[in-house]
């Protein structure tokens, strides 16, 4: 009998019992802080990532302090930073702290906004103390002597970090690798605007997007660049492994856009994005700062910046080709 009442027992509990497994409780958004105010991508990311009912809403995570940051010499921080700043503190609620440390004492993860990649390396240093993950934006670095210098701090600390242009995760872009009408890739050239700033080498600024493009189609291996140059426009030629050719085509002058040819062994594609907002990047920062696994390494990173550099090198020798192993192991200042 007594089997029997505990066999009785267990059925009415499962009668009973709501149907199915528990519902998990609803996960909290990451806590994110911003370091540097003076690019529209602060604006665009805290929407993206705070408003629930935005269309491109990206889940998981939500800004709620920020640095200011600034660079005096910058064009580009200096008449833009208290607009955006504004923006951030009175529109869209988010906290301004006095200093980077108090940020990250505040947050679980941060967004290295800072438009001028000059202060890249000194504001990263508090934030890989913090031992907090990071996305550092565009330009990574003014130099690749810092790139190399951030990436080994970084190591040394155990933070994971990546940095990239939106354009690596546009789905247009995209669609023109692993694709079977194209098969394997044997070359690309890509383009897109190259407007210079004088406190950082010519591709640095703003090429680096386009030059994003090449490298996200062609992957690493590039073994020597060189560059032609004009007032109007830039095209500098990769020479990868295997014999393959990717080029850039930096534009100055006339129209610009973004965009890519790639030449495969079963046919040759092109795409000409429109831009297609920041969901995309976002989906990969925030995956990014759960998980810890960055989905473009610091190799293929520093990768690209040698590659421009390499290109800073042609400009100055009159369009000589600069083979990588000189830059990789030169002692950039």
């Amino acid at each position: 009998m007594t089997i029997l009442r505990c066999v009785c027992v267990s059925l009415l509990i499962l009668l009973i019992s709501p149907i199915g497994p528990a519902r998990p409780e609803a996960e909290e958004p990451l806590r994110v802080g911003i370091i540097g105010l003076d690019t529209s991508h602060v604006v665009e990311f805290t929407k993206v990532l705070n408003d629930t009912s935005s269309p491109d809403h990206v889940p998981g995570a939500r800004v709620v302090a920020a640095y200011k940051g600034g660079s005096p010499d910058v064009e580009a921080s200096a008449s833009r930073i208290e607009r955006f700043t504004a923006q951030l503190r009175d529109q869209l609620k988010v906290e301004i702290v006095p200093a980077i440390p108090a940020l990250c004492s505040k947050v679980d993860a941060v967004l290295l906004e800072s438009v001028d990649g000059r202060v890249h390396l000194e504001q990263v240093k508090p934030v890989l103390a913090a031992k907090k993950r990071v996305f550092i934006d565009k330009p990574l670095a003014a130099s690749l002597g810092d790139a190399r210098e951030l990436a080994r701090l970084a190591e040394q600390a155990g933070v994971p970090w990546f940095s990239a242009s939106s354009l690596r995760f546009d789905p247009d872009i995209r669609s023109l690798r692993d694709n079977p009408q194209v098969g394997e890739i044997l070359g690309c050239d890509a383009y897109g605007p190259s407007p210079t700033e004088p406190h950082h080498p010519d591709l640095f600024w703003y090429g680096i997007h386009g030059v994003e493009i090449l490298f996200t189609l062609m992957g690493t291996g590039c073994e020597s660049v060189t560059r032609v140059h004009t007032p109007e426009a830039d095209l500098v030629v990769g020479k990868w492994r295997g014999g393959r050719l990717g080029t850039f085509r930096g534009i100055r002058a006339g129209k610009a856009g973004y965009g890519a040819t790639v030449f495969g062994n079963n046919g040759i594609r092109a795409s000409h994005p429109e831009r297609t907002g920041y969901r995309p990047l976002l989906e990969e920062i925030v995956k990014f700062f759960k998980t810890g696994v960055p989905p473009v390494s610091p190799a293929e990173t520093l990768e690209i910046f040698a590659f421009m550099q390499a290109a800073e090198l042609s400009k100055t020798r009159n369009s000589q080709e600069i083979p990588f192993s000189e830059v990789i192991h030169s002692n950039d200042k």
